[in-house]
């Protein structure tokens, strides 16, 4: 464990009636507390999940349109809203990981290959190919399997929206392959229930107006999914009812 907690500098924020603090569970915020080595966050869209994964991502001095601290390029609106109002909790303080936001992995992937372009052994952080000239779901995996290492901190913004179901169970054992070497920590906000089905991992969820812990089976986003599997006919019928 390397990040031990977040704390909101409430006495530095000039109007709560301003984004980000607009927000309910970014406003509310006081503290969190991280205990395990694979932290996920969860809530509707607009709820703040991704919002505080990166003013994280900003004070540790990650790229925030995603990388690390040694990828240097620029995207439109990838400053954080954030950021100067939280301060960061370590034990010990480390400064290698990476920051992934999906939505800007496009951009990101044109960064690296271009780095990797005019190394002596071009691209094989990523398995011997350009991201670029691989499909999404598999310039993730690779960018996971190749460039993912211990002694650092991830911090994961809904990686799932790349990878099929079958990948992301892939993902899952990436996870713990990882955390198996002691040396690793995850932060990662997601939707999917397979995701956060990794065991004994603190789920906190952004909904209802604060941030908190809850249980897997709690989250609407478990109990959604399983009621659509169980009731899809039901339910289709009534979202359809004209």
């Amino acid at each position: 464990m390397y990040l031990k907690k977040v704390t909101l500098l409430r006495e530095k924020i000039p109007s709560f009636d301003r984004y980000p603090f607009t927000i309910p569970a970014v406003s509310q915020l006081h503290e969190i507390s991280f205990t395990k080595e694979v932290s996920f966050f969860v809530g509707e869209n607009g709820s703040g999940k991704s919002t505080l994964l990166e003013a994280i991502a900003d004070k540790c001095e990650f790229n925030t349109a995603g990388g690390s601290r040694n990828n240097i390029y620029e995207l439109q609106e990838s400053d954080s809203h954030l950021g100067d109002y939280i301060r960061l909790s370590w034990l010990p303080k480390i400064t290698n990981g990476f920051f992934l936001r999906a939505e800007s992995f496009y951009q990101l992937s044109l960064h690296l290959d271009e780095v990797e372009r005019d190394a002596p052994q071009p691209y094989l952080s990523y398995g011997g190919r350009p991201l670029h000239k691989q499909s999404h779901g598999e310039s993730f995996m690779s960018l996971f399997h190749h460039r993912f290492k211990g002694k650092a901190i991830y911090l994961l913004d809904e990686p799932e929206a790349a990878l099929s179901p079958a990948r992301q169970l892939a993902f899952l054992r990436v996870i713990h392959d990882l955390v198996k070497g002691g040396n690793v920590q995850f932060i990662i906000a997601t939707h999917s229930p397979i995701l956060l089905g990794y065991p004994n991992a603190d789920i906190f969820s952004f909904d209802g107006g604060s941030i908190h812990h809850t249980e897997y089976e709690s989250t609407e986003h478990v109990q959604l999914t399983r009621y659509f599997l169980e009731q899809r006919e039901k339910i289709l019928a009534e979202l359809f009812r004209d």
